[in-house]
């Protein structure tokens, strides 16, 4: 469900990211004023520090061998990508919302879940592994 034949490089390295479950080089693909928004958090995170840290607990926490890309659709510098996944039996269905600048790095992140179900078994499991990182 794309308009490109290929994703941008940006979304290309996401996906090789998420595919081999290896964010070593997280860091780099993001600026320095990068934004992590989702609904485990009451107000944008902003820093690269710290979207990492929420990147990486997002990782632990949905890419599960149920989790799957679904549709992609691609805008300037800018991807929605759809996901699903099951977690404890409940099926998860949602977006990521990237933006990224004109070197290629992720400027904002922004994750949307639903069902209310789901959201609430991601956002349990998201605190979890965000102290566990502490």
């Amino acid at each position: 469900m794309s308009v490109a034949s290929a994703p941008p490089e940006p979304i290309a390295r996401w996906y090789r990211a998420v595919e081999a479950n290896d964010m070593s080089d997280l860091e780099d693909m993001l600026t320095d004023d990068a934004t992590f928004s989702s609904p485990a958090v009451h107000t944008p995170q902003i820093g690269k520090p710290i979207v990492a840290k929420y990147l990486r607990a997002a990782i632990v926490v949905l890419n599960n061998p149920t989790f799957r890309y679904t549709g992609e659709w691609f805008a300037g510098n800018s991807a929605v990508l759809e996901f699903e996944l099951t977690i404890d039996g409940i099926h998860v269905n949602g977006v990521d919302l990237i933006a990224w600048d004109d070197g290629g790095r992720i400027t904002t992140f922004k994750v949307m879940v639903r069902p209310l179900k789901g959201l609430t078994t991601v956002v349990e499991r998201m605190g979890r592994e965000l102290q566990r990182q502490t």
